[in-house]
C-alpha cells in the first residue's frame, strides 16, 4: 500500500548525515585535531572500514530508502538497515577486542581524557545511539501507518460513491414524471369533481393526512406522486371544478 512519501523524510535525512558523519569522521577528524591512533588525515586501516566505513554506508543507504519510501515495506526495511548500522557503531569498538589487541577500537585515542571521551563519543557510541533511536521512531511510523491510510482511501471512496448514488435516485424520480404525457394533469381533475370525491375511473387527491384513494390505471396512476406532494393546489383544483359545476347547474335550471 502505498503512503505519504513524507512519512520518514525528517528521519531519513538526521540518519543520513549521522551515517556521513560516522564513515568520514577517522579521515577529516584530524584537520580539528580529532582522531585516533594517528593525526593524519584520510589515513586508511581494516579496522576503519569495518568499524567506521561500513556501518556509515549502512547508514546512508537506511536514510536514503526511508527518504523516497513510498509503502510500508520500503520504510520498514530502511528503518531495520539504518538501526543495524547504528548498533554495530555501539557494539563494533568492543566486539573488535576479538582480532584487535590494541588500547582502542581503531587506535588509541589521542589528546587528554577529556578529548578522549568525546572522540569515542562522536566516533562510535553518540552517533549509533542516534542513530538506533531514529530508526525505531521511523519504524514506529512505518507501521502505524498503513491503517491510517486505508481509513483515508475508505473515505475517499465513499465520498467518490455519493455523486452517483445521487444520480441515481435523482433519475428514479424523474422517471415517473417523464412517463407521463402532457394531458395527464389536464385529465387528472375533471370539471364536475366533489370536494374531498374523485370521480369514478379517475385518480383520487390526497387528502391533508397525506392518504389517497386508490388511483386509476395507465399514467394517471404515474402521475399521483406528484398530485400527493401538492395537495394545497389539488384541493384548490376540485374547489374550482366544484364550483364550476354547481354553476352551470343553476345557469341550466334557470
Amino acid at each position: 500500500m502505498r503512503i505519504p512519501r513524507s512519512t520518514g523524510t525528517v528521519s531519513g535525512l538526521l540518519i543520513l548525515l549521522l551515517g556521513l558523519w560516522a564513515g568520514l569522521i577517522a579521515f577529516v577528524g584530524p584537520y580539528f585535531d580529532y582522531s585516533f591512533g594517528t593525526n593524519a588525515t584520510w589515513h586508511y586501516t581494516t579496522d576503519r572500514l569495518w568499524l567506521d566505513i561500513l556501518p556509515g554506508a549502512l547508514a546512508v543507504l537506511g536514510g536514503l530508502m526511508l527518504i523516497v519510501a513510498g509503502t510500508r515495506l520500503a520504510g520498514i526495511v530502511g528503518g531495520w538497515l539504518s538501526m543495524i548500522a547504528g548498533a554495530w557503531l555501539v557494539v563494533g569498538p568492543a566486539v573488535s577486542l576479538t582480532w584487535e589487541h590494541t588500547s582502542g577500537p581503531i587506535g588509541r585515542p589521542l589528546y587528554g581524557s577529556t578529548r578522549q571521551m568525546l572522540e569515542l563519543v562522536g566516533y562510535f557510541y553518540g552517533a549509533g545511539a542516534l542513530i538506533v533511536a531514529l530508526s525505531a521512531f521511523a519504524i514506529g511510523r512505518f507501521a502505524s501507518r498503513p491503517r491510517l491510510a486505508e481509513d483515508a482511501a475508505l473515505a475517499a471512496e465513499t465520498d467518490a460513491r455519493r455523486p452517483a448514488r445521487r444520480e441515481r435516485l435523482a433519475r428514479r424520480r424523474a422517471a415517473p414524471e417523464a412517463a407521463a404525457p402532457a394531458g395527464t394533469a389536464a385529465a387528472a381533475y375533471p370539471a364536475a369533481a366533489q370536494p374531498g370525491t374523485a370521480a369514478a375511473g379517475e385518480p383520487a387527491v390526497a387528502d391533508r393526512s397525506g392518504a389517497a384513494a386508490p388511483a386509476g390505471e395507465g399514467a394517471a396512476a404515474a402521475e399521483a406522486p406528484r398530485r400527493s406532494r401538492l395537495p394545497f393546489l389539488a384541493r384548490r383544483r376540485q374547489a374550482r371544478g366544484a364550483y364550476r359545476a354547481e354553476r352551470g347547474a343553476r345557469d341550466r335550471t334557470s
